[in-house]
């Protein structure tokens, strides 16, 4: 428990800002949480959590509740272009590897998780975000919202993901900060369970510049997702996959395309932020909107909530402190980003292989995986690369 109370505002109700209000209040600060979206969100893709992520979700007390609405490993395909299968790797292989410590969960279950836990500690308002910040040397940290109304506070927090508004009002225009990684990425629920496609696999299409995978869980609605090599902006998932996919025939990929025309899909560039620092006087930016590694790097969610519990406790370390508390913090993630970082962008190849060479490579790992004795030596080595 703190012995110093700070008042709080986070903007952002995602991964990022729900854990760091659970974490803040139990430690005892009044905490209050803006995001600029109607209502919670539901749904979304799947998101891995291992090694630190797991760490994190465990001490902020949430792997029971997560435990309840885990999807497992899945069976994976690798599948042609017209939906057959060339490759299996069963889901006992990947579970071998990786023991009781991974979790695989729906983004919007871990977010309704983190919701429950929170369990009206701290207030929430909806369809509301930050529009000026004022950090005077003297007096308390002033924030205004989109309400109209305005707070005095010890510290913000900008957990607003990957275009953050605080971020652009205390640090400067996103051009600054964000990378673009010359990817795109469409994901979205599907109306129906494709024909064919067995409970708990994911079938996954990878070709030159693109991938296209389908995931049936054994709970909830399976879903889609898209990647592609392009230097455009995106746009609307009807006209990106008719331009970039609309070769792939067969059941999964036909009822795919027949799902993107939904209000649920979320369409983006890939992208990174790279800051040299994540706080300024006392405002901090966390997850995404500091350090977004991008879904190439596949621990956007278990670093978002290892950077919450993290903050919390640098600020019981540094009572009254902000910037030793914020300086310590920083230093202690700041490697394992710049790792995530640089292993995404190395593993771009594996989601849009630039060649046709790079393809067949990719097809004889795989297959390689698959082998009972080789792929047990090669997947336990990539577990001790995940964790690291």
């Amino acid at each position: 428990m703190a012995d110093h109370e700070l008042r709080i505002v986070i903007a952002g109700a995602g991964i990022a800002g729900l854990a760091a209000a659970l974490r803040l209040q139990r430690d005892g600060h009044r905490v209050l949480v803006v995001e600029r979206a109607a209502e919670r969100r539901t749904g979304g893709y799947l998101v891995n959590l291992l090694g630190p992520g797991f760490d994190a979700a465990d001490a902020l007390g949430l792997v029971p509740a997560l435990r309840e609405r885990d999807q497992g490993i899945f069976t994976s395909l690798l599948v042609r272009a017209d939906g057959s299968t060339k490759t299996t790797m069963p889901a006992a292989l990947a579970e071998q590897s990786l023991g009781s410590r991974a979790l695989t969960v729906f983004r919007g279950d871990l977010e309704a998780v983190l919701f429950e836990a929170l369990g009206g500690a701290a207030e929430v308002r909806f369809g509301t975000s930050v529009t000026a910040v004022t950090d005077g040397a003297a007096g308390p940290l002033q924030v205004t919202l989109s309400d109209g109304s305005e707070h005095e506070a010890d510290l913000l927090i900008g957990a607003d993901g990957l275009h953050s508004g605080v971020r652009e009002l205390v640090f400067g225009p996103k051009a600054q900060y964000v990378r673009d990684l010359g990817h795109a990425v469409i994901a979205f629920p599907m109306e129906a369970a494709p024909e064919g496609l067995p409970e708990q696999t994911a079938s996954t299409f990878i070709d030159v510049g693109r991938t296209a995978a389908v995931f049936r869980p054994r709970g909830g609605a399976p879903s889609a997702f898209f990647t592609y090599r392009t230097d455009e902006t995106p746009r609307g998932p009807v006209e990106a996959l008719a331009e970039h996919f609309g070769d792939l025939s067969g059941p999964v990929h036909e009822a795919a395309r027949w799902s993107a025309d939904t209000d649920d899909a979320y369409v983006d560039s890939v992208s990174q932020v790279v800051m040299d620092a994540w706080s300024r006087g006392r405002v901090v930016l966390l997850g995404d909107a500091a350090w977004c590694v991008s879904l190439f790097a596949g621990h956007g969610a278990g670093l978002a909530l290892a950077g919450a519990d993290r903050l919390g406790a640098a600020l019981l370390d540094h009572p009254g402190e902000l910037s030793d508390a914020a300086r310590e913090w920083e230093t202690g993630l700041r490697e394992e980003v710049r790792t995530r970082q640089r292993q995404a962008r190395a593993g771009m190849a594996r989601f849009a292989p630039p060649s046709r060479f790079h393809v067949h490579v990719q097809d004889l790992m795989i297959r390689a995986l698959t082998a009972p004795v080789v792929g047990g030596l090669l997947m336990r080595g990539l577990h001790r690369v995940t964790e690291r």
